[in-house]
């Protein structure tokens, strides 16, 4: 099973009669999307739920240990519970951790409003599996497994409709389930796993919106469609797009989880114009860009931008029913000058109040964007990373660790003058990360040399989500940002051993060397997850097996 060979989406090669008809073949250039879309299998469902099944299973294997905060779980786990129990964030008592690590649940929270520096979404996410476990580490970690192994799901789902492949959907959910980066977030109630699941659906639904699309398109033309310089093509019958407006959804669900989503938003609204002025070219519109920004772009704004607008400010419910208490908690604060209204005129009514509420959450999100992009400029932090090379790998998080275990404690078993130790590393997968690095610059080379859309999907993915962190990188950042990166590099990596695997055309001999190099590639994936498994599980090893899993100096 090999990668779907489609066509560049331009007009050379159409023919047309003297009077300007587009002959029958123009219609067929959307014959793959037919193709792709309407002969999925069972075998495509029963692979990504299987996938879905082991990422789950890997992900709850003791996820309650260690019974402690890892990294910044201190935050999130108790904000999703104070949000849970007051509808806003609430700050703690001193002590809290050790309180709540010892089974404690109550007397924990002040009623003072916290200053939160990242939407709700996310937190609630966490909220609603603290809802169902409690407050111990097993229920705010319990959300983040579950979202992990639907990314599984999902990301097969993705490349199966990108290449119409039940082998490369299944290799693509394999790598991401074998990913260290991705399994140790989908063990922690951190949240960056769900902004890189939400980016992923809102990409997967615009994907089927695509399809969708071009389907649509191929029913509203008829054959002996004839084009004249006025012509626009289908508009009508493309007016209303469901996954368009899924999409929206699911970026409004990222951006009011972490407000870097706003980047891939704009790169992919981008993208979607292009998609749909290639659709109307292959038809033989003329001016097919313009045109198409008009007819599907503007539509496309109100369905990604202002649907995911709505969806945001929706998330921040909560807030806006408790601005009254964030105002005399937080309206003069260091960030920034008073900004207060309640405590000037108390505003009655629906309407009024809820305008006050949103000047007031507009003030205050002005208070969060000071301390991101100043109050942290001159902060440090031992496992900050620059964004530039997030790619190789450069400095791994440490979430927790147990050093200088004794042998004979705890089961240590080191020899004699050694120790043992427990660790949990937030590390990629080096072998899947090095050959995602490369088969990334390939992608640039598929998407510009080649004409494939699809390498053009990973290459946009990439940009927006890891670019722009070099603007901030003066302030501490971390590479666990670089999970909402880790789809698009798994689906450029597919795809890039689908074409090493070779095309319809290729020699039996050639596809056979080539399927057996991408198979020694999975492999060796799966082997060095496995090798890593001590130290993203935290699991008791001795001091020199760990270093032989330290690669390299920066990784300490």
């Amino acid at each position: 099973m090999t990668v779907t060979q489609e066509p560049a989406e331009h007009t050379s090669g159409l023919s047309r009669t003297a009077d300007g008809r587009v002959v029958p073949s123009a219609r067929r250039r959307f014959v793959p999307v037919l193709a792709r879309a309407d002969h999925d299998s069972f075998a495509g469902w029963a692979t990504a739920t299987v996938l879905g099944m082991l990422a789950l299973f890997l992900q709850i294997w003791n996820l309650g240990r260690p019974n402690r905060f890892l990294f910044d779980e201190t935050y999130y786990a108790k904000d999703a519970w104070s949000l849970l129990h007051h509808g806003y964030v609430t700050d703690y008592v001193a002590g809290a951790d050790k309180k709540i690590i010892a089974g404690q649940t109550t007397g924990l929270f002040k009623d003072n409003p916290s200053m939160v520096v990242h939407p709700e979404v996310g937190k609630w996410v966490i909220a609603l599996g603290e809802r169902v476990f409690g407050l111990d580490s097993y229920g705010w970690r319990i959300s983040s497994a579950v979202v992990g192994a639907l990314m599984v799901f999902v990301m097969v789902r993705l490349v199966r409709r990108l290449t119409g492949s039940n082998l490369l959907g299944g290799t693509a959910g394999l790598l991401l389930t074998v990913d260290g980066l991705h399994f140790v977030m989908s063990r922690s109630a951190l949240l960056d796993i769900f902004l890189a699941f939400f980016l992923l659906c809102a990409v997967a639904c615009l994907v089927a919106d695509r399809d969708w699309g071009r389907m649509r398109m191929a029913r509203l033309v008829p054959s002996g469609y004839r084009t004249t310089a006025s012509d626009w093509g289908p508009v009508r019958g493309l007016l209303w797009r469901p996954w368009r407006l899924s999409a929206g959804l699911f970026f409004g669900l990222a951006c009011g989880t972490k407000w870097n989503a706003l980047f891939p938003l704009a790169a992919f609204g981008i993208l979607v114009w292009l998609w749909d002025a290639g659709a109307r070219r292959s038809l033989g519109v003329r001016n097919a860009r313009a045109r198409a920004f008009v007819v599907d772009a503007i539509p496309a704004f109100f369905y990604l931008v202002v649907v995911a607008l709505v969806v945001y400010v929706v998330s921040w419910t909560g807030w806006l029913l408790h601005a009254d208490v964030y105002e005399r908690a937080l309206s003069n604060t260091q960030y920034g000058p008073y900004w207060g209204g309640y405590l000037q005129h108390d505003a009655q009514g629906f309407f009024p109040e809820l305008i006050q509420s949103l000047r007031s959450l507009w003030n205050y999100h002005q208070d969060v964007y000071t301390f991101h992009t100043r109050f942290l400029n001159d902060a440090t932090h031992s496992y900050q990373s620059k964004p530039q090379w997030w790619l190789v790998l450069n400095r791994p998080v440490g979430m927790q660790a147990d050093l200088g275990i004794e042998p004979g404690q705890q089961g240590c078993t080191a020899a004699a003058g050694s120790t043992c130790l427990r660790q949990v590393l937030l590390l990629g997968t080096p072998a899947l990360w090095w050959g995602a690095a490369i088969a990334f610059l390939y992608a640039i080379w598929g998407w510009v040399a080649r004409r494939d859309w699809r390498f053009g999907l990973v290459v946009v993915g990439v940009v927006s989500t890891w670019l722009p962190w070099i603007r901030y990188d003066d302030r501490p950042i971390f590479s666990f940002y670089a999970i909402s990166i880790l789809p698009f590099t798994v689906i450029g990596l597919t795809l890039a051993l689908g074409v090493l695997m070779g095309g319809p055309r290729a020699t039996p001999a050639r596809r056979l060397w080539g399927t057996t190099l991408a198979g020694a590639f999975v492999v060796l994936v799966v082997l060095n997850f496995a090798w890593f498994w001590p130290i993203y599980t935290g699991e008791l090893i001795t001091t020199p097996d760990w270093l032989h899993r330290i690669w390299f100096k920066a990784w300490i």
